[in-house]
């Protein structure tokens, strides 16, 4: 069947065959296919939908579309984690140590952050030494002598889905379930990994702001995982508030070893021991989220988890200093602080906003290729439903100049809203979806 035939076949809405999904993705890979053509498919795909098959279909094509981690030398079941992207979503840097001090074999592949999404690999970074660039070889090394490491993904990592998410961006493709289900577990099955948790956010910090559409994105890619032979479990939690309290690279490192020193709680440490149970109980450790949940407390409450992070950051370079003396970090020119203009509680947090304020502070992309200031960020003093005072301090606000700060402050202010009435609390976790 020639590209058109393609093309049409599903413009007509006709399910496409494994074998006509992977000649697309071929071509997409080795350049017979036209980026117009490319574009073509995309818009029928996004029309049309995809079924379970189809999608299925393309997300293995896409994992085969360039290098693929084999884990078979690491014993046990190697567990992965994803989280669709959000403000203050510090989970890895304390789920990781944590799971892995259980036994759990973790491989994390992370990303950088684009837009007002923090990446994990730009937190790791503003440790100094920590090195995030390594071979497969030297990440199978590191987990077979400590159980976990954390890497960036390699260019050669699933290079069809960069082609096409590059394209879906520019034509108006990207807001479409089985695509995005498809791009996020093509890079966990080329991970390696036998069973993966998901992160599946819902709120104003997330791409699925309604209830909905993150049921169903997470429903799709637990059935992704099972058509794939792996085991997915897919968690909904909040994103109408940032995570934690503190919002940056830097900081959101040290908010995670305060979490792992025992000294912070609240809805990030939940979050985290959610995900976490999930993995115990795939990865074998575990019979029930809440002998899981028993074992994850534990680590932390005996230090075990904070001594994981100590021992990673040595591993892949890092100065474990900073878990002492945060200092050592990346630290800011300048600061300012955001206080309340009149009494009340706080009704709303728009996180998004909060996102493109943190973007402008300096701490994240606008581009792919933009530098980013590993110090810049915000450290809330007060969460949804707080009550606070008129000139009570709501956030302080850290940047490299007086502009950045000041430009932030105007942002943030539009983002948070004071009024007479506490809102309706609600669960961080909405739902587990098996």
């Amino acid at each position: 069947m020639s590209i058109v035939d393609l093309i049409i076949k599903k413009r007509q809405g006709q399910a496409l065959a494994a074998d006509e999904i992977a000649a697309f993705v071929k071509g997409v890979c080795d350049g017979s296919w036209k980026d117009y053509q490319i574009a073509a498919m995309l818009m029928a795909m996004f029309i049309r939908g995809l079924d379970p098959v189809e999608t299925t279909g393309l997300t293995l094509a896409m994992a085969h579309s360039g290098d693929l981690f084999d884990l078979s030398r690491i014993p046990g079941i190697k567990v992965d984690k994803h989280s669709t992207g959000g403000v203050a979503d510090t989970t890895t840097l304390i789920l990781l140590p944590l799971v892995a001090a259980c036994g759990a074999p973790v491989v994390k592949i992370s990303g950088r952050g684009l837009g007002f999404t923090g990446g994990t690999v730009d937190k790791l970074e503003s440790i100094p030494g920590f090195k995030v660039h390594l071979s497969a070889k030297e990440a199978i090394d590191l987990v077979m002598q400590s159980q976990a490491v954390i890497l960036s993904q390699s260019d050669n990592l699933t290079p069809a889905d960069k082609k096409l998410y590059a394209l879906r961006d520019v034509t108006g493709t990207i807001d479409n379930i089985p695509l995005i289900a498809a791009s996020i577990m093509s890079k966990k099955i080329a991970a390696g990994a036998d069973a993966i948790v998901l992160d599946v956010k819902c709120g104003s910090g997330a791409f699925m702001q309604d209830l909905e559409s993150a049921r169903k994105l997470a429903q799709t890619m637990v059935d992704i995982g099972r058509l794939a032979g792996r085991k997915v479990v897919s968690v909904i939690s909040g994103m109408s508030q940032p995570l934690g309290m503190n919002v940056g690279n830097a900081l959101e490192v040290i908010e995670a070893i305060e979490v792992l020193k025992g000294n912070a709680l609240g809805d990030l440490l939940e979050v985290t021991l959610v995900l976490g149970s999930q993995m115990l109980i795939l990865a074998g450790l575990a019979e029930n989220p809440t002998s899981a949940r028993r074992l994850l407390q534990n680590k932390l409450q005996s230090g075990a988890g904070l001594q994981k992070f100590r021992e990673i950051i040595i591993n892949q370079g890092g100065d474990p200093r900073i878990i002492d003396d945060y200092q050592l970090l990346p630290q800011p020119a300048c600061r300012g602080t955001l206080k309340a203009s009149t009494s009340g509680f706080i009704t709303a947090m728009d996180t998004a906003a909060i996102g493109r304020a943190f973007v402008e502070a300096g701490g994240g992309r606008k581009a792919k290729e933009d530098p980013i200031d590993y110090a810049a960020g915000f450290i809330f003093k007060h969460r949804l439903g707080d009550y606070i005072g008129a000139g009570d301090e709501i956030a302080a606000i850290l940047a490299a100049t007086e502009e950045k700060v000041r430009l932030a402050h105007s942002l943030l202010d539009q983002a948070i809203q004071i009024g007479n009435k506490a809102p309706k609390p609600e669960p961080v976790i909405i739902a587990v979806v098996q």
